[in-house]
């Protein structure tokens, strides 16, 4: 029951292009015990299906810009190979440390983000 709800999350999220992978692995993390290379793993299998139709709503959409769209999954697809060759070297310890890393960046970022949009923005009116 918790994985189905665990899907509709991360699909929920992943529909509005915020990366629904990040909460699935978070969520399995925190609620399973998968060890981490099955975490990622079940989340790449994830990823087609939301994709897919994440993908074919905004082409209906045209919410696309094919040619930026390009050039990102060419890179993507040789991140991928280097990222999933990589994966397999490290221990599910160090992977587990590094998405934790991974996601306190992103912490980060988003909050730096939200200091910077709407309170320095408040100070200027």
């Amino acid at each position: 029951m918790k994985e189905i709800i665990f899907g509709i999350v991360a699909g929920i999220v992943a529909s509005l292009g915020m990366g629904g992978g990040v909460i699935l692995v978070l969520l399995l993390s925190i609620f399973s015990n998968l060890n981490q290379h099955v975490m990622q793993g079940v989340n790449l299998f994830f990823f087609i299906p939301t994709s897919m139709i994440a993908n074919f709503l905004n082409i209906k959409g045209k919410n696309i810009d094919f040619k930026i769209s390009k050039i990102i999954t060419i890179a993507g697809i040789i991140g991928a190979i280097v990222g999933s060759n990589l994966s397999f070297k490290i221990s599910n310890k160090n992977l587990k440390k590094f998405f934790g890393i991974f996601l306190c960046i992103i912490a980060v970022f988003e909050i730096y983000s939200f200091i910077k949009k709407y309170i320095l923005t408040r100070k200027r009116k």
